[in-house]
């Protein structure tokens, strides 16, 4: 029988990458990613061994490592994620980390589109006080964010099936969060890679890549309070097309932070209550 770390290494070879290899063996064997090291030299029982190869094999024909394993670790959550949810990646964590500086301890937040509920339940989780709910225009999706509410025990978190605002008629938030789709139809990166697991709807969003925000920009005014915030991630050279679409829509503070590779990650401005 071959050890661990024999195992480890051959499939690191044949994936071309360590991390992926010790996520998916520790996932077959039931383990935390720490027990690999610790028990390198232990032997692998034949049947795990076939099943760490079983999940090997579907990486290696492009299926997503979140998905194989169903989970992702997002913010300080471990979420549950499936086919019919996008991926979280760790670049959106900066919209959390915008959303937490600009709302009020015990805020009214939508998150639109809100997949696996990832930045619902981070900004939940970190504001117990804050009033928080979560739109998507896929059912199945929101059963994902809903069991991970429930599994994490974050009850602060209202889920609401319908199109990004429409289903909120009548509310009104201060502060309003989404990562919408930006990517422009036709794009080559959506036929690469994990983007051709992912679902279409939640990457793809009309020739430029912008049609999800211009709704989402005109609709969010009439749902902010006045100084209320409106937040979105997009694209790496979608900064100033944002920008000039909150502007035109009467937004005031207008900005655009960028992630930790120096890109343009996140767009936003506040509410001037017109």
């Amino acid at each position: 029988m071959a050890e661990v770390r024999q195992a480890l290494v051959a499939a690191a070879t044949s994936l071309g990458d360590r991390l992926e290899a010790e996520v998916l063996l520790a996932h077959a064997l039931g383990k935390p990613r720490s027990w690999l090291i610790a028990h390198a030299t232990d032997a692998l029982e034949p049947t795990l061994a076939e099943a760490f190869e079983a999940l090997v094999q579907r990486r290696r024909a492009g299926e997503p490592v979140a998905y194989i394993t169903g989970r992702r670790g997002f913010w300080s959550l471990e979420l549950e994620v499936t086919p019919a949810t996008l991926i979280p990646r760790p670049e959106t964590e900066l919209l959390v980390e915008l959303a937490l500086q600009r709302m009020p301890p015990n805020g009214r937040v939508a998150d639109l589109g809100t997949g696996s509920g990832a930045i619902a339940l981070a900004i939940a989780r970190e504001c117990p006080r804050a009033q928080v709910v979560a739109t998507d225009a896929s059912a199945d999706a929101l059963m994902v964010a809903a069991r991970n509410a429930e599994r994490l025990g974050i009850a602060n978190v209202e889920f609401v099936h319908g199109d990004w605002l429409a289903p909120l008629d009548g509310r009104c938030f201060d502060l309003i969060v989404s990562n919408p789709p930006y990517i422009e139809a036709g794009d080559p990166h959506l036929g690469e890679g994990d983007l051709r697991h992912e679902p279409a709807s939640a990457l793809s969003s009309g020739p430029d890549g912008l049609d999800d925000i211009r709704r989402i920009v005109a609709d969010a005014r009439g749902r902010l309070a006045l100084g209320g915030w409106l937040m979105m991630e997009h694209g790496w050279n979608q900064g100033d097309a944002v920008r000039a679409i909150l502007a035109a829509a009467g937004y005031r503070e207008v900005f655009t932070a960028q992630d930790l590779e120096q890109r343009d990650r996140v767009s936003g401005g506040a509410s001037s209550g017109a």
